[in-house]
This record gives C-alpha cells, structure tokens and sequence, in this order.
C-alpha cells in the first residue's frame, strides 16, 4: 500500500479525508476481487483521513477456482490454503470486508500526537499487560 509520507501527501492534496479506491491486484489479498474487465485492479478501498489510513476494505473472491489463480499468480500453493478454499466450494455469495482503526480515528479526532493516548491498554515492546 501507501507508506506514511503518501498518505500524508494525499490528504494535503486531495482533502482532510481521501478514499482510494481501485488498487493493483498484485499489491492487495489474494482474496480481493479483481474487476472483470481489468483484472490487473481489484474492487478494494482505503479511507485516509488527515494523512493517516483509517480504514481498509475489499470484495472477496468467492469463487474457488479464481482463489487458486490468485494463489498461484502470488507463488503460493493452494493445497495449503485448501481449508479456506473448501469453504467456497459449497456455495458462497458475492461478499466483502472492512476494517477500521478506532484508535486511529480517535487520536486524530482528539489530535493527540501519539496512538498510545488513545488507547485503554497500549502495548509496545516492553510492556504486554495492563
């Protein structure tokens, strides 16, 4: 994806908050969609907000046989994500999946200077517990 810098960038061009949309296949999850009439892009999004990605999202492949390809495209073997294509064979409809960082929103909602202040329990390297 974007490294810190571009989002950064993107947002001082485009807007306080930028969805990107319609990104290279090779660079997302063997499982987003690729568009039917350009397969080198995928049916996947990313929502920035002042400089920072809030959320990430995407139509998943439900269709087996695509899933292989995709594997195989990324040097990957499918028998080892055979558990996870199984599941498809039965039948699944057209889906997808989102996630976004709460904490993020609310650090730059708060405009606090670091994630850590707007988290109930931070973790970092040197501490793992409350």
């Amino acid at each position: 994806d974007l490294n810190r810098e571009a989002e950064k960038k993107l947002c001082e061009l485009l807007g306080e908050a930028v969805v990107i949309k319609k990104w290279p296949t090779a660079i997302r999850a063997f499982y987003s969609m690729p568009y039917e009439d350009e397969p080198n892009y995928c049916k996947s999004y990313d929502l920035l907000y002042r400089g920072l990605e809030l959320s990430s999202g995407a139509q998943r492949i439900h269709i087996p046989e695509l899933l292989e390809e995709q594997l195989r495209k990324r040097g990957l073997e499918p028998r080892d994500f055979s558990f996870y294509i199984d599941a498809f064979k039965y039948g699944a409809p057209p889906h997808a999946g989102w996630s976004i960082g709460l904490e993020r929103l609310v650090m730059k909602l708060l405009k606090l200077p670091n994630i850590r202040e707007a988290m109930l329990h931070p973790r970092d390297r040197t501490r793992i517990s409350p």
